[in-house]
């Protein structure tokens, strides 16, 4: 028995150490200002435990930036009552431009409060009103309920545009991750019904492509931050059912939508080494073809969310300002 116990140690150890290797090799593309302590332990979501821990960190809340005032509306929704979260400078300009912003998370984790930063810094830097909608996650709430709210507070923003002080004409969406996502599928769908208007769609390394989680190439087993497990499991969540080369309801994931022509101009941002990467140039090349404006910029060495664990990287400061510019563009503009 204390042999046994002796080998199983000496081959934790040796399976620990493997791990270690395999690791360092993973994270060796990582640009040298994004590396993160955090990187260096691996995690997936596959399950009621890590997803457990997963909400809850991403329950914590971002900081607001300085005058940036924020407050929580309710808004009618077929699900019932949706909670969002508006930001706006104070003595914002009216009537101003608008931004519902969907936040990331998978589409099983996050919350409004998370994206505190970015969102508070957009109303800051643009002096627009921001949206950040709680909308249904997955598992509890599979496809579309997620996308339903998303649509729902949409509605509202266009409906209460008089009220709220900003102009119809002006409103953009936009989301990081499951968010950039949720946006896409979003705007094509306002786009088949015939409204609200969308006048610009701002995707942050979405998550566009259920079949992504198929693949079982090197670049797919990418475990810097979000991996094809959590990916899996994830899409898994949302749709109700594992991911196949076939899904035939609409606006379930917007790589999946075969016309893209007549969507509003667009802006996508991806790490090389992101997970998203190949799905984001598909569809952001996709959108060019179709005759839809789009600027597609790529950051060498960036993971999934990089912008979040390193802010004050020169890279990710610039990659912010990428955001804040293009935003500008399409809601400053009369």
């Amino acid at each position: 028995m204390r042999r046994l116990l002796v080998f199983l140690g000496l081959a934790g150890t040796a399976a620990a150490a493997l791990a270690v290797v395999r690791r360092n090799r993973a994270l060796a593309t990582v640009a040298s200002d994004l590396r993160n302590p955090t990187l260096l332990v691996p995690m997936s979501f596959t399950g009621p435990t890590s997803l457990k821990v997963g909400r809850r960190m991403l329950a914590q809340a971002s900081p607001v930036r300085e005058g940036v005032t924020t407050r929580e509306v309710q808004i009618p929704g077929d699900g019932g009552s949706v909670r969002a979260v508006v930001y706006e400078r104070t003595g914002r300009s009216q009537p101003s431009g608008a931004l519902l912003w969907i936040h990331g998370g998978g589409l099983i984790m996050g919350r409004p409060e998370g994206g505190n930063d970015l969102c508070s810094h957009v109303a800051s830097a643009l002096d627009v009103l921001v949206l950040s909608v709680d909308y249904r996650l997955a598992p509890e709430h599979p496809f579309p309920a997620g996308l339903d709210d998303c649509f729902a507070a949409l509605t509202w923003l266009h409906s209460q545009a008089a009220a709220l002080g900003i102009d119809p004409a002006r409103i953009a969406v936009g989301g990081d991750s499951a968010g950039g996502g949720l946006t896409a599928t979003l705007v094509q769908m306002a786009h088949d019904r015939g409204g609200p208007a969308v006048c610009f769609q701002l995707l942050q390394y979405p998550m566009l492509d259920d079949r992504t989680t198929l693949r079982t190439d090197a670049a797919a087993r990418g475990a810097v931050v979000w991996s094809n497990r959590s990916n899996r499991f994830a899409w898994t969540a949302y749709l109700g059912h594992a991911p196949s080369g076939s899904e035939d309801r609409p606006y379930a994931a917007a790589a999946r939508r075969a016309d893209l022509s007549g969507l509003p101009p667009a802006w996508i941002g991806v790490g090389a080494i992101d997970l998203f990467y190949d799905e984001d140039a598909d569809y952001a090349r996709r959108l060019v073809k179709a005759g839809v404006p789009c600027e597609f910029h790529v950051v060498p060495g960036m993971y999934h969310a990089a912008d979040v664990l390193q802010p004050t990287a020169p890279a990710m400061v610039d990659y912010r300002q990428r955001i804040i510019d293009a935003l500008g563009a399409a809601l400053t503009t009369p």
